[in-house]
């Protein structure tokens, strides 16, 4: 993908940059901290890619990959700051380096600035798509908040969460593509659930991650969400099948945050006894299977095969 859509990529970079100007010399300086911190910028990519597939040739998908980013990075901002992250992508947080206040502050202004630029595309589906994907987000950090330190939060309740604070933000970057590209309502819709199912694949390797990666590679610190007593899928799976003494083990670590030296690589044996991992990658796959499947609707392309080798990309990062 980023090889097929290099040149509209450098334009969203370029747009980037002077949407992120401010007179306040602390928001462009702190905006730019994150945004060039070495993502992947998969979300714009997916916009990009979509327009792309859908065979459009204008410039607005400009506008509306950088607003996917713009929200994507708010959200990123806020998140570090609720989580006490110090580190994101393998370098200084922004609230590590300028405080939660100002993260906060900045993040608003990335959000707002979204806004202004989908105002001016002037497209009132694109506005509500990319506006419904904002409250869905900040419904899911919510959502998040409620089932942090509790050891029974179900697989269903997990789902939502990452639906919400996750997957929303992929559906909707894939689907304003068709939209600009004025296709039929079924091919927004099947972007719509490529990008959805592409998130939660994404998300629940993510949570796979925290539990098994290199830290370097991984760039955050491994064991995060353990530390912060968020549920993940491979802790829902730990907990149903382990015995009284395990779960024992879980509502100590995570719901009282009763933490010692050894607990975590006790919480990643325990996972390895159960098979949470591997059958949370299983989880993976089965919802890759069903973002390749929405593209069938699509011809033949490099850039549909571009999008299909995403879907690998995002599962195979668990290796």
């Amino acid at each position: 993908m980023l090889a097929l859509a290099g040149e509209d990529l450098h334009q969203v970079n370029r747009l980037i940059v002077e949407s992120m100007n401010s007179p306040v010399s602390l928001i462009p300086q702190l905006a730019g901290h994150i945004v060039a911190s070495g993502g992947k910028r998969l979300r714009p990519l997916l916009t990009l890619a979509a327009a792309k597939l859908c065979g459009y040739e204008g410039d607005r998908h400009i506008g509306l990959a950088t607003c996917v980013e713009f929200i994507h990075t708010a959200t990123l901002l806020h998140d570090d700051v609720v989580d006490e992250s110090m580190l994101r992508r393998g370098k200084d947080s922004a609230n590590a380096v300028w405080g939660n206040q100002a993260s906060v502050l900045v993040g608003d202004f990335l959000f707002s600035r979204a806004f202004q630029i989908m105002v001016a595309d002037g497209s009132l589906r694109i506005l509500k798509i990319l506006s419904d994907a904002s409250a869905l987000i900040a419904e899911g950090e919510v959502m998040q908040l409620l089932t942090t330190n509790d050891t029974k939060t179900s697989e269903e309740a997990y789902l939502d969460v990452i639906r919400a604070k996750t997957a929303t933000l992929f559906a909707a970057a894939a689907s304003v593509g068709a939209v600009v590209a004025e296709r039929p309502q079924a091919e927004e819709q099947a972007l719509e659930s490529y990008g959805m199912n592409l998130g939660i694949a994404f998300q629940l390797i993510d949570d796979v991650l925290d539990y098994s990666a290199d830290e370097k590679a991984l760039g955050k610190t491994v064991g995060d969400d353990f530390r912060e007593g968020k549920i993940s899928l491979p802790v829902v799976l730990a907990w149903r099948r382990g015995n009284d003494e395990e779960r024992g083990f879980w509502c100590r670590t995570l719901e009282d945050l009763d933490q010692k030296d050894g607990d975590l690589l006790y919480a990643m044996a325990l996972m390895e006894k159960h098979n949470a991992l591997h059958d949370t990658i299983d989880r993976a796959r089965h919802y890759g299977s069903i973002a390749r499947d929405a593209l069938g609707l699509f011809r033949d392309c490099p850039m549909k095969d571009a999008m299909l080798e995403a879907i690998d990309f995002a599962i195979e990062r668990a290796y």
